[in-house]
This record gives structure tokens, C-alpha cells and sequence, in this order.
């Protein structure tokens, strides 16, 4: 689903997704598209933030209310504020307008393979051996089931922090730059915008971290990136 108020804009992208195998519906309006929504089956939602009737970011709340459907923003409001509320109320990227369209297929095509895999990988009944639970300090990781505990509570994680954090404790010498984690958890060429980075690692640090401006779990390399530390 695509929902965008420029008509050049929907236009031009419905018509090079098209090209490349999608099937593109496309919404002008923020009321609408949450009917629209509710009445089909999406893989990917890409999402204008200035919609008339019904903002972008309530739109975007609404939508993850009710699915888990892999979310990407298209706005030209590209400020550091705008990325991090868009990202916090659940979208799964950010693409700042103006942008490139191979770009955009590109992303387009990386959420949704992300999304499959992971949907996959919950609904099946994972065949034996199942893997070890990855642990480090009071935080249990389970790779077959996509759950993270610590102290025996439930830490929800949306896939990509649970990936990040699997990563980490998989690895836990190891030193990942940001374009590093950006290829590895997204799947794709890093292009410089680390803020998603930023953003998804403080959310990540929020859900496990008893301290998340002093970190135990994740630890910053200022300069370089970041680490396991001990927990």
C-alpha cells in the first residue's frame, strides 16, 4: 500500500513498482487508508508523514495497532526529530524525499524478504535440535522462538531489536560498525543515515537496559561502534 497525496509522486512510484512485480495500492488520504487497510492484505506500507484527515503519524499508529505489516516513511521532512518519532511509533525506515527509486526498490525489497523470514521463522514449529538460549547477565535469549527474558519477565522486541541484540550476544567480541549492523540486520547497502541506527539502538537499550544512558548490555566505542559488554 502506498499512501501519498502528490499525485506525481504515487503516480511515478506505483508505476516503477509496478515494473518491478509488485501489485501497488494506492491512497491519497489518511482516513481512507486506514479503510483500505483494515478491508485488504499488504505486505509493506509505504507512508507519506503530510496526509490531509488523518495525520501520517497517527495513521502510522493506527496501522501497527493492528498488524505488523513492515511500515516505511516517505516524507520530505527529514529533521532528526520527525525520523525518531516516526520510528518510535513503530515504522520499520525512513527514506527522505527527494529519493531515488532504485533506492526505494531496493528497501522496499529488503522489508519485505525481512518480514517473510521472520514470519516464517515464528509460525513455524521449529524443527530439532532447537538452539541453545543465548544468555548474557540477567537477559536469556531464544533463537527458535524469537522471546528475550530478563529476570524471568517478557522483553518485547520488534524483529530488527531482537536481531540487533541476537547479533550481539552470538558475537559477543566482536565490533560492529554501524554500517556493519546495517547491512547485516536490514539486509542492504548502509547509505550514511544514522539516525535509523541511532534510533533503533536507544529503543533496543530502553527494553533491556535497567540504565540505558549508562549501558551494560550494548556498549558505545565512541568513534567506532559498539559492543557486548559483560551485563
Amino acid at each position: 500500500m502506498l499512501i501519498e497525496d502528490d499525485a506525481s509522486i504515487s503516480e511515478m512510484v506505483e508505476g516503477y513498482l509496478a515494473k518491478e512485480g509488485y501489485t501497488v495500492t494506492t491512497v491519497n488520504d489518511g482516513a481512507k487508508a486506514l479503510r483500505a487497510f483494515d478491508a485488504g492484505s499488504y505486505d509493506l506500507v509505504l507512508l507519506d508523514l503530510m496526509l490531509p484527515n488523518v495525520g501520517g503519524l497517527d495513521l502510522l499508529q493506527g496501522i501497527r495497532e493492528r498488524s505488523k505489516v513492515p511500515i516505511l516513511i516517505l516524507s520530505a521532512k527529514d529533521g532528526e526529530v520527525d525520523k525518531a518519532l516516526g520510528l518510535r511509533f513503530g515504522a520499520d525506515d525512513y527514506i527522505a524525499k527527494p529519493f531515488s527509486l532504485l533506492e526505494l526498490a531496493a528497501r522496499v525489497g529488503a522489508s519485505i524478504r525481512r518480514a517473510t523470514q521472520y514470519a516464517g521463522a515464528e509460525a513455524s514449529e521449529a524443527a530439532p535440535p532447537r538452539a541453545k538460549l543465548l544468555t548474557v547477565g540477567e537477559l536469556s535469549v531464544d533463537p527458535d522462538n524469537f522471546t528475550v527474558t530478563k529476570r524471568g519477565e517478557d522483553v518485547k522486541l520488534t524483529a530488527k531489536e531482537f536481531h540487533i541484540l541476537k547479533l550481539f550476544i552470538q558475537h559477543p567480541t566482536r565490533v560492529y560498525t554501524k554500517a556493519l549492523l546495517y547491512q547485516l540486520v536490514w539486509n542492504e547497502e548502509y547509505y550514511g543515515d544514522e539516525n535509523v541506527i541511532n534510533v533503533h539502538m536507544r529503543r533496543l537499550r530502553e527494553k533491556i537496559e535497567d540504565d540505558p544512558s549508562n549501558p551494560r548490555y550494548i556498549r558505545t566505542l565512541w568513534g567506532i561502534g559498539y559492543r557486548l559488554g559483560e551485563g
